[in-house]
């Protein structure tokens, strides 16, 4: 949804799981925006309900009937969910996440991907379980939380012990940028900072640029070419 500076994604469902329909979804509306582009635009993505996301779909994946084809399933859906966030990497406006729920998985991979992230601090927890389910990691999960999360400590726990983070931790952790205390305050603090940046005027695809710059090794698993900034307008 559009609304002035602001393209607003909203999650909706129960637990938002990424089926390839929600993965496919998600990806057309990121290219929706892309592709109005102004100065001035942010998107906000948030989401209704307990969850931000619950990950991909891993219901869909099992109910194929095999192993082998649950297993093909769900690789359909790593390979599907890879540019949604090559997009969020190279969109040519800022980024805000607004986690009002869980975000476990690739819902917690989708909060990070993007520039600023708030959180509830009353419930909502950031989680990666692969670990837990015995799924090993894709190669741009592993290398977008050595991208986004300085804390070696914090991405072991994440990654390696399934750590359930809630609002304060991850604040502390330098995770989320904010953490609130209701749905309200959570969604105010969201568009405050996206008014701040929309305020800036900011030429998008030199935000894009210097966003991409920051993240090289993340580019380069996601195909993504680190194009040189212009500067003829000097």
């Amino acid at each position: 949804e559009k609304r002035g500076d602001f393209f607003v994604l909203t999650l909706t469902g129960d637990e938002h799981r990424l089926s390839p329909a929600a993965i496919a979804d998600v990806l057309s509306s990121l290219r929706e925006a892309k592709s109005q582009a102004t100065r001035g635009s942010v998107l906000i993505t948030t989401s209704q309900g307990r969850f931000f996301s619950n990950g991909l779909d891993l219901g869909w994946a099992r109910s194929a009937g095999s192993r082998s084809e649950a297993a093909e399933r769900l690789n359909h859906m790593v390979d599907s969910f890879r540019p949604i966030v090559a997009e969020l990497i190279s969109l040519p406006m800022p980024t805000v996440a607004v986690v009002q729920g869980h975000a476990a998985a690739a819902g917690f991979v989708l909060a990070l991907c993007h520039d600023y992230v708030f959180m509830r601090s009353d419930r909502g927890v950031l989680y990666m379980s692969e670990v837990d389910l015995g799924i090993p990691l894709p190669d741009y999960f592993t290398v977008l939380f050595r991208a986004k999360i300085g804390s070696v400590s914090a991405r072991r726990d994440a990654l390696l012990r399934g750590t359930k983070i809630r609002g304060a931790d991850a604040a502390r952790l330098g995770i989320v940028d904010g953490v609130k205390g209701s749905e309200e305050e959570l969604k105010d603090a969201g568009i405050r900072l996206a008014e701040q940046l929309a305020a800036r005027k900011w030429d998008g695809e030199i935000y894009k640029v210097i966003r991409q710059s920051l993240y090289p090794e993340l580019c380069g698993v996601l195909g993504l070419g680190v194009s040189k900034p212009v500067l003829s307008k000097l």
